[in-house]
């Protein structure tokens, strides 16, 4: 069974949560705060998707717990908040979120977006691509989602940031608009397409800067969209 972890503190939220998912065929592990989120993902390296809220009680928020599963995790992360404003989406999407869903929310909006997410993080690609792509600066394994520097430093993507590397670089020289690598990547239809592939390929681009020491290797085309040239 697939095990989903639920972080929130409002009850009748996360017993919604726990409805959906079980009837689903998930298995939903709670937690009620930041503390608890942290414990039970390090006792069940199993996991394979958090559901977040942003506004836990405690001293740990839902940010942190986000912070925290990023150093050593890239499983997809949905955060669920309250919190709407655009800063506060694009601010969750950087620090590693995969999504953003606000309150209120349709529960089948959500098992819809966390059917996507899975089903992208299950790495089922089918095209016929070396498994090993050099692009110079950094390497790309498709089988085990490692991304390496010349130097052999691994640079640690989310699955989303991966997905669009990776389909970037399976593609040299090809423009990708936004809407086409949301369509492609998340597999899923959303009005906020643009401005979330914008935010995952900003961040992918500072990662990759950060470990080879500057190389631009996600180039944009302005008013079309991305690619990566070879």
């Amino acid at each position: 069974m697939v095990k989903i972890l639920v972080v929130e503190d409002e009850k009748d939220i996360s017993d919604t949560f726990n409805l959906y998912l079980e009837n689903e065929g998930y298995t939903p592990v709670t937690a009620i705060n930041g503390e608890e989120a942290i414990s039970k993902f390090n006792t069940n390296p199993d996991i394979a998707l958090l559901i977040l809220d942003l506004n836990l009680p405690g001293s740990i928020d839902g940010l942190e717990v986000l912070n925290t599963i990023r150093k050593d995790s890239n499983i997809p992360v949905m955060i669920v908040s309250a919190r709407t404003s655009e800063l506060e989406r694009v601010q969750g999407l950087m620090k590693g979120a995969d999504d953003y869903v606000t309150k209120p929310f349709s529960a089948l909006e959500v098992m819809a977006r966390v059917r996507s997410l899975l089903r992208r993080s299950s790495n089922e690609v089918k095209e016929a691509t070396p498994e090993v792509l050099d692009l110079g600066a950094i390497t790309i394994n498709k089988d085990s989602h490692v991304v390496k520097t010349l130097a052999g430093e691994t640079i640690q993507l989310t699955n989303l940031e991966f997905g669009i590397l990776y389909l970037l670089s399976s593609h040299p020289n090809r423009v990708f608009s936004a809407d086409e690598i949301f369509e492609r990547v998340w597999k899923t239809e959303t009005v906020m397409s643009a401005k979330t592939v914008m935010v995952h390929v900003s961040h992918l681009r500072d990662k990759i800067k950060d470990a080879t020491k500057g190389d631009e290797v996600v180039q944009t085309v302005w008013g079309v969209g991305y690619k990566v040239e070879i």
